[in-house]
């Protein structure tokens, strides 16, 4: 299921374990949203659904508990082990829908020892992406299908990672027209250099976003330059005739776009910028960690030249080899 309903889950489950971000609650949701999807699942998907969102119902709060557990508790074909851990009642003779049992109400809840200020509290909601996180992110979106991505970019808003900042408004306007009038003219060199450009982006993501089938990628580059919906939907019909032909495209992509937040955006752009950082990193650190062994090794093996400074001048022979007096 790991394949099928979410991929790069596992990369993504580093996020839990790093101090100071919590990520389970929205892993926990994206992955519920994606199991009701289908009607029907394999052996190994149920398997694996159990055995993933066992894990991560122990370790999610109260409220994400509570909110999958009503997710499931319409579902007909919540696994029976999922059931016993929510503490859903199967479904009765007759009924199609299965029934939570009753919640207790819970104790009174002592007071906290301390309320957190208001710097901690921005802090908590604005923890950086590492670059090895936000790579993770990148892969799980470029390999998930329509669906996967719409649901990713949903939960990317309840995320505690920080977004990218916003384009400066004239910038991106400037940038949205140079865009338009490259679509029209068909200038896919121009468009992915100016996107690129006023993204911040290094040409292989810039490229990678255009190339783009599905079409959601360039739909959230857009919303990160806030370009107007009938702008969006022109690109897509003049830049990009395989999604334009098909009414169903268009209109998919029209309707993720109006629904798209804007920090959905921009913490994938976030994402995308990380992502370069941890293929540089991967790329170039052991070549710099050996040339640092190299100049240590080749500092130690230098010898001191045989007359220092301050010492004796050197005794002048002639061509006979004895010593001029």
């Amino acid at each position: 299921m790991t394949k099928s309903l979410f991929p790069g889950f596992d990369g993504l489950m580093t996020l839990s374990r790093r101090e100071g971000v919590d990520v389970r609650p929205t892993l926990l949701r994206v992955l519920t949203d994606l199991y009701v999807q289908s009607s029907t699942h394999s052996d190994d998907e149920q398997r694996q659904f159990i055995e993933l969102a066992t894990r991560l119902i122990d370790q999610v709060d109260d409220a994400t508990r509570a909110a999958v557990k009503a997710r499931l508790a319409i579902y007909p074909s919540t696994p029976t082990p999922i059931m016993q851990k929510l503490g859903l009642s199967a479904a009765q003779e007759g009924r199609r829908v299965p029934l939570a049992r009753e919640i207790p109400a819970p104790p009174p809840a002592p007071s906290p020892d301390r309320t957190p200020t208001d710097a901690e509290q921005r802090m908590a909601s604005n923890m950086a992406m590492q670059p090895k996180d936000a790579a993770d992110i990148h892969d799980m979106f470029f390999r998930a299908g329509a669906s996967e991505r719409a649901l990713i970019l949903h939960n990317l808003a309840q995320t505690p990672l920080k977004a990218a900042p916003r384009i400066p408004t004239v910038r991106a306007k400037r940038a949205i027209q140079i865009l338009e009038m490259a679509a029209i003219a068909g200038d896919v060199e121009n468009f992915t250099f100016e996107l690129g450009d006023s993204l911040i982006l290094p040409s292989r993501v810039a490229a990678q976003i255009v190339d783009d089938a599905s079409g959601e990628a360039l739909a959230v580059a857009a919303r990160a330059l806030d370009m107007p919906s009938p702008v969006f939907q022109r690109i897509l019909l003049f830049f990009k005739p395989e999604i334009g032909n098909s009414v169903t495209d268009v209109y998919r992509l029209s309707r993720l776009y109006d629904r798209l937040g804007d920090r959905s955006a921009l913490v994938m752009l976030a994402a995308w910028r990380g992502s370069t950082l941890a293929v540089t990193r991967a790329k170039y650190q052991p070549s710099l960690h050996d040339s640092e062994r190299q100049r240590a090794r080749a500092g130690a093996s230098q010898t001191r030249p045989g007359v220092q400074p301050g010492s004796a001048p050197a005794v002048r022979t002639g061509s006979g080899g004895s010593s001029d007096r």
